[in-house]
């Protein structure tokens, strides 16, 4: 009798520390990481190669980071924006006046990141074919010249910092592209830019802040399924397809990591005064600056493992 309680006793001690491990054991992930690649294709709207445009010029930036608002899986090509399986999505804000990304709750991340884990629970057993990526901010580096400095004439080969919004609306308290910052307190389009130089000593008084918005509808966002499911005009929604669909049984017992790469090969474009491949700015007189016309990334290409 002492033999067979003993033998109860160790199988309920058995069997309660495997409940509480099963308990305790950290479910199985979507691990979304961010990543910028400028060999990648340049692409247009409809996701077919792009040439720039004559009389345009444009350059690869130096990204520091960019922050995603929405992600969507879609089965196949015809599955309506929204009639997927919407993973993620940000904080809005009605403080200006419509809806907006609320950009100060916008999380920002840098190449190789991890953006954002799901479990994958939340994601429904099936094939997946698409990413569905809303990208509302880009945060990089380009190179410019300022002609007509006075005395001195032309300052050339220069670094300065871009924060760039291409989301459908974007609600802005503060922004800070670099060592300076503007008080904004409203709502700014797709195509709302600002831009500090980093100038040293003695042309430091030229690093204020400037900004513009870039022409509407101008920014591009790759869609190369956009006939059997377009997104809204003004939205940047970037879509792309894995190489091999995404599959999800629901029986997982591993993390799965999905790498969203997007393309930044010349995405920052804009329109030449002086024709020389370069970005030109003017001390004398900023409306001759050249116009800054697309800020689209180029592509996206999923994978996952």
């Amino acid at each position: 009798m002492k033999i067979k309680s003993i033998f109860y006793l160790v199988l309920f001690a058995l069997t309660f520390c495997s409940c509480k491990k099963a308990e305790t054991e950290a479910p199985n992930n979507l691990v979304f990481s961010i990543h910028f690649d400028p060999e990648q294709p340049r692409l247009d709207n409809l996701g077919e190669p792009s040439q720039i445009p004559s009389g345009h010029a444009a350059q690869t930036p130096t990204f520091r980071g960019m922050s995603i608002h929405y992600i969507e899986l879609a089965q196949n090509a015809f599955v309506p924006l929204g009639g997927g399986a919407i993973l993620y999505q940000g904080k809005e804000t009605m403080k200006g006046g419509e809806n907006a990304v609320d950009f100060d709750q916008a999380k920002t991340v840098g190449d190789g990141e991890q953006f954002v884990t799901i479990s994958l629970s939340d994601l429904p057993p099936g094939s997946y074919e698409w990413v569905r990526t809303s990208v509302t901010y880009q945060h990089y580096d380009i190179k410019y010249n300022l002609q007509n400095v006075p005395v001195i004439g032309e300052i050339t080969n220069q670094s300065g910092t871009v924060a760039s919004f291409v989301g459908f609306n974007t609600y802005i308290s503060e922004l800070k592209p670099n060592e300076h910052s503007i008080t904004v307190n409203d709502d700014k389009k797709q195509g709302f830019w600002a831009f500090e130089p980093s100038f040293s000593a003695p042309y430091q008084a030229y690093n204020s802040i400037y900004s513009g918005q870039a022409p509407t509808a101008a920014t591009t966002v790759v869609n190369p399924i956009f006939d059997t499911s377009p997104v809204p005009p003004g939205s940047c929604v970037v879509t792309g397809k894995f190489a091999t669909p995404l599959i999800v049984t629901g029986d997982e017992t591993r993390d799965v990591k999905v790498r969203l790469a997007f393309s930044i090969n010349n995405s920052f474009e804009w329109k030449e005064e002086i024709a020389n491949g370069q970005l030109d700015f003017f001390a004398d007189d900023a409306s001759k600056n050249e116009r800054i016309v697309d800020m689209g990334l180029r592509g996206l290409v999923p994978s996952w493992e």
